[in-house]
C-alpha cells in the first residue's frame, strides 16, 4: 500500500492535529476491538478464505474514499471500514495456515512459513513504500491511494484461491439459527480454553502486549516529518525500516525455539534502539529504528507461533483473535498517550518514552 507512509501526512495536510489523528487511529482500534473475538469465532465455523477476501474489499473501499473525498468525516468512515476488515482478517490467516500444516503433520514448520509470509508482506510493503515517493510526486496523494486500493482488491481475489476444508453448516436445511448456535459454541470454547490453559494464556497475553505496544509505528511518518523530512524523504526513511523488517522475519524459524533469556535480550535491544533512534536526527535515528523494528517483527512471529502451538481445541481463530483483542486494547492505550501527551510533549520524546514498557516486558520474558 503506497499510501501507508503518507496517510498520516494526508490527514495533517487537511488540517488534522496530532490529537485528531490519534483519535482516528483510536476509532480504527475500537472498531477492531469490538469485532475482534466475534469475527474470530465466525472464522472457526465458516469459510476463512471468504473472510480474508471480504477484509481486502473493505480495505479497498477505505483507501479509495480517503484520497477521492478527503475530509475528517470520510477519514473516520475509512477507519471504520478498515477496522472491520482488520477484525475479519485477524487470526483468520494464522488459523487457516496452522490447520493446513496440521493436516500434513508439519506444524513444526509454522514459524518458518509465517516468517516467510510476513517477509513477503513486508517485502511488498517495502516496494509500495519505495514507490510512494515517485507516485506522490506525480499524482499527489490520489495516485498512491488508488494504487494501494488496487493492490488490496487483488489480495482479496487471491485469498479466494487458498486451499481450505469446508466447515460449518452445509446442508440446504441449515438455518441462520444453526449458524449462530455454532458460532456461540465456538466463541465459548475459545474463551474457555484461554481461561483454563495457563501456557496458552501466557502466550496470548505476551502476544497482545508486544503487538499493542508496537502501535507506535503509526507515528513513524509523523516522527520523520518532525525531523524535517519531506513526504518523499519520509517514504524513503520508512523504506529502510521495511528492509530491516523483511530481513529479520526470515529468521523466525531459527529463533522460534529460543529460550526466555535470549528473547528477552533481543526485545531489550530492540526497545533501546527504537527509543534512542526517536531522539536522534533523521538519518542515524531511522537507521536505529529500522534495526530495532526489524527485531520486534521477528519476535512477533515467534510469540504468535507459541500461541498456535498451545491451542488444542478447534477454536483456533477465536483464540488468536483474543490475542488481537488484547493488542487492540493496549494499542488504544498507546494512542491515548500520544494523543493527549502531544499537547505538552514533543513526539520524539513520547515515542522514546513508549519503549520503556517494552523494556519491562523484556525483563518478564527473560524469566520465562
Amino acid at each position: 500500500m503506497p499510501l501507508y507512509p503518507l496517510y498520516a501526512l494526508l490527514f495533517a495536510d487537511h488540517g488534522l492535529s496530532d490529537a485528531a489523528i490519534s483519535a482516528l487511529f483510536a476509532l480504527w482500534s475500537v472498531t477492531t476491538l469490538v469485532l475482534e473475538v466475534p469475527s474470530g469465532a465466525w472464522a472457526d465455523v465458516t469459510s476463512r478464505r471468504r473472510m480474508l477476501a471480504a477484509s481486502g474489499v473493505l480495505s479497498t473501499a477505505a483507501f479509495t474514499l480517503w484520497v477521492l473525498l478527503p475530509s475528517a468525516p470520510v477519514f473516520a468512515l475509512g477507519f471504520v471500514l478498515w477496522g472491520v476488515g482488520t477484525a475479519l482478517a485477524s487470526g483468520t490467516l494464522e488459523a487457516l495456515a496452522y490447520d493446513a500444516l496440521a493436516r500434513w503433520d508439519a506444524t513444526d514448520r509454522y514459524a518458518t512459513l509465517m516468517g516467510r509470509v510476513r517477509a513477503g508482506y513486508l517485502g511488498a510493503t517495502l516496494v509500495a513504500t519505495a514507490l510512494a515517493a515517485p507516485l506522490v510526486a506525480i499524482g499527489g496523494y490520489v495516485l498512491p491511494g488508488l494504487v494501494g486500493a488496487g493492490a488490496t482488491l487483488l489480495s482479496a481475489a487471491l485469498a479466494l484461491t487458498l486451499p481450505e476444508e469446508a466447515r460449518g453448516p452445509r446442508s440446504a436445511r441449515s438455518t441462520v439459527r444453526a449458524a449462530l448456535v455454532a458460532w456461540w459454541a465456538m466463541l465459548r470454547d475459545g474463551v474457555g480454553e484461554v481461561s483454563r490453559v495457563a501456557l496458552l494464556r501466557r502466550a496470548v497475553v505476551l502476544t497482545a502486549l508486544l503487538t499493542g505496544l508496537m502501535a507506535v509505528d503509526e507515528y513513524l511518518p509523523l516522527l520523520a516529518a518532525d525531523h524535517g523530512a519531506t513526504p518523499a524523504a519520509t517514504a524513503l526513511a520508512l523504506t529502510a525500516v521495511g528492509v530491516a523488517e523483511t530481513a529479520c522475519v526470515t529468521l523466525a524459524g531459527r529463533v522460534a525455539r529460543a529460550r526466555g533469556p535470549v528473547l528477552g535480550a533481543l526485545l531489550a535491544g530492540s526497545a533501546i534502539a527504537v527509543g534512542t533512534g526517536a531522539l536522534l536526527p533523521l538519518g542515524p535515528g531511522f537507521a536505529l529504528i529500522a534495526a530495532g523494528w526489524g527485531v520486534l517483527q521477528l519476535l512477533l512471529v515467534v510469540v504468535e507461533t507459541r500461541v498456535q502451538d498451545a491451542v488444542v481445541g478447534e477454536a483456533r481463530a477465536t483464540v488468536t483473535s483474543m490475542a488481537g483483542l488484547g493488542s487492540e486494547a493496549v494499542g488504544l492505550g498507546v494512542l491515548a498517550v500520544v494523543g493527549t501527551g502531544s499537547v505538552w510533549i514533543a513526539l520524539p520524546a513520547l515515542i522514546a518514552g513508549l519503549t520503556v514498557p517494552l523494556l519491562v516486558l523484556a525483563v518478564v520474558v527473560s524469566r520465562e
